[in-house]
């Protein structure tokens, strides 16, 4: 995927801004609430509409999704998988129009399994350049810093107890790549926590902690956990958990 690599680095925006840990019996009130001006229905519109959103909506819109029937993070995503292939033969600086128009369809069709992707969101901002829709262009270059900032804001991810919260494993990632920093495979620290390092520190920080608890709120019963955890009693491998 090195073309995908290119584009998140030319078109990530690093972001920054104070921490506010999401209140998930707080934010299923609010988008629950038809009077509310978080009711989930009227937000992803907006937000599929490509409007301008505050921090509190995207906020809501984020970790809201966890709450839909089609938050399946633990599904496979076949669109992404068309978007991959695109990517991987399309010319960045000369894409035919064909490439470009795939590659949108494929886009818009990854998103109805992951909408807040930075990965499809900065994609689609290169696309709809590309294609010369700049009103698209910035509806998704503004979800893109929104999202971003979205997972920023959840916590300062320095430490197991201040982790960033994310709704996809991707995400997390993702938003190191926005700050133009390679990464190694994540560890597994806790039933909630995932530390992410960097291919070497930056400012004495060597990764960053995110919290994918959300992930397995719905877990099909058939599935079974299979990331390696990081501690070890004796020598002994820790066992796998549904």
């Amino acid at each position: 995927m090195k073309h995908i690599i290119v584009i998140l680095t030319a078109l990530f925006v690093v972001v920054s801004a104070s921490a506010k840990t999401p209140n998930n019996d707080l934010i299923f009130a609010n988008i629950s609430n038809v009077d509310s001006p978080f009711y989930y229905p009227n937000l992803i519109l907006r937000y599929k509409e490509g409007k301008q959103m505050t921090d509190e909506e995207y906020h809501h819109l984020y970790y809201g999704y966890a709450f839909q029937p089609s938050y399946k993070p633990l599904e496979v995503n076949p669109a992404m998988s068309r978007v991959q292939e695109i990517m991987a033969r399309i010319s960045i600086d000369t894409p035919s129009v064909h490439d470009i128009d795939e590659l949108i369809a494929a886009g818009i069709a990854a998103m109805e399994h992951d909408p807040f992707s930075p990965t499809l969101l900065n994609i689609l901002v290169y696309a709809y350049g590309a294609s010369g829709d700049k009103v698209r262009e910035q509806a998704y270059a503004n979800h893109l810093k929104g999202v971003l900032r979205c997972i920023e804001q959840s916590g300062d991810g320095l430490k197991e107890k201040s982790p960033m919260h994310i709704i996809m494993f991707s995400h997390g990632t993702d938003y190191i790549a926005s700050k133009n920093i390679k990464f190694l495979k994540g560890q597994i620290m806790s039933r909630t926590v995932e530390f992410v390092p960097f291919d070497f520190p930056r400012n004495k920080v060597k990764g960053y902690y995110f919290d994918y608890s959300r992930i397995y709120w719905n877990k099909p019963d058939n599935y079974t956990f299979k990331r390696e955890r990081t501690w070890q009693f004796n020598n002994l491998k820790p066992r796998e958990y549904k």
